[in-house]
């Protein structure tokens, strides 16, 4: 199993243990209410203009995403994963670990074939396209 099926577990793990079955996956709300022994509850009205991206009208959800993601990877339910040391593996990894995030395979693959595409995809989950495009790509090479 490469890195990435490794990461696609985890973020399947995480979001079935937070009963997420339908997008648009709630970050914002996982970062406020961390599962019991996982991370501490994040107050995301104090992050800074500047962490947060807005190229896009949903540029903020990734940023929010990658936060988690390093939330996530930080908390003693991270580290009994190593979700740490898989991040650390590629620089990529974080950006490719918030997709697998705000779009889970599962929910990609239910998807009819005609909303599989950038637009629709970016749309269905509140993504940037080129995150939606991207997260494409991803699940073609796992």
């Amino acid at each position: 199993m490469n890195d990435l099926e490794k990461l696609e577990k985890i973020a399947l793990e995480l979001i079935t243990s937070y009963e997420i079955t339908t997008p648009p996956v709630p970050i914002e709300s996982m970062l406020k209410n961390p599962k019991d022994g996982m991370w501490k509850q994040v107050d995301v009205n104090q992050l800074s203009g500047s962490f947060i991206s807005v190229k896009d009208r949903y540029s903020p959800r990734m940023s929010l995403a990658r936060l988690l993601v390093r939330h996530v990877a930080t908390s003693e339910w991270g580290k009994e994963r190593q979700l740490q040391q898989l991040l650390i593996q590629d620089e990529n990894h974080i950006y490719a670990f918030a997709r697998m995030l705000v779009m889970p395979a599962s929910m990609i693959s239910s998807l009819s074939t005609a909303s599989r595409n950038p637009t629709m995809i970016s749309m269905k989950f509140e993504v940037p396209e080129d995150d939606a495009r991207q997260r494409m790509f991803d699940l073609v090479r796992i």
